[in-house]
């Protein structure tokens, strides 16, 4: 099985192409993709959160054969050492990351919002940001929201 992910094909090994295996495993034990967590395995946490054709999806739950010919974001696609996005730029800023378990999740559910809104009020964050964190950094997530939304516009 192959997928397109991060702008590349990449082939599937054996063991991680049933159609029926969640994606988060596909990524992590099939391409080493290890950027994407998991946290709870019943899609309400979201430390596992992709974007598959642009929209936020919970990996943990999403089987493998419904991403077959469909673009897959994970965390090491969304910036890189040299490029960071805006939003990488903005959570270190901020200062959102305390234990950083959820943080992956949390940037890539972000990054779906100012995909589809540049200029989210707290409302809009409120709403698209339904991830979970241990550590409370809620306040600091809006902010990172709020101050990547000026690094996008430039």
């Amino acid at each position: 099985m192959e997928l397109k992910v991060n702008g590349q094909a990449m082939s599937l090994p054996e063991i991680a192409s049933d159609p029926a295996m969640p994606l988060l495993w596909a990524l992590r034990d099939g391409l080493n993709l290890t950027g994407t967590k998991f946290g709870c395995g019943i899609a309400a946490c979201g430390a596992c959160t992709v974007h598959v054709d642009g929209q936020a999806t919970r990996s943990c739950v999403t089987p493998l054969g419904a991403c077959q010919g469909k673009a897959i974001t994970t965390i090491e696609g969304l910036g890189d050492k040299d490029h960071p996005h805006a939003l990488q730029l903005a959570w270190l800023a901020e200062q959102v990351p305390q234990c950083g378990y959820c943080q992956s999740g949390m940037l890539m559910a972000a990054a779906a919002l100012l995909a589809k809104n540049r200029n989210p009020s707290d409302a809009d964050i409120d709403a698209a940001m339904t991830n979970l964190c241990r550590c409370g950094t809620y306040p600091r997530v809006r902010a990172a929201i709020k101050q990547a939304t000026r690094g996008l516009k430039k």
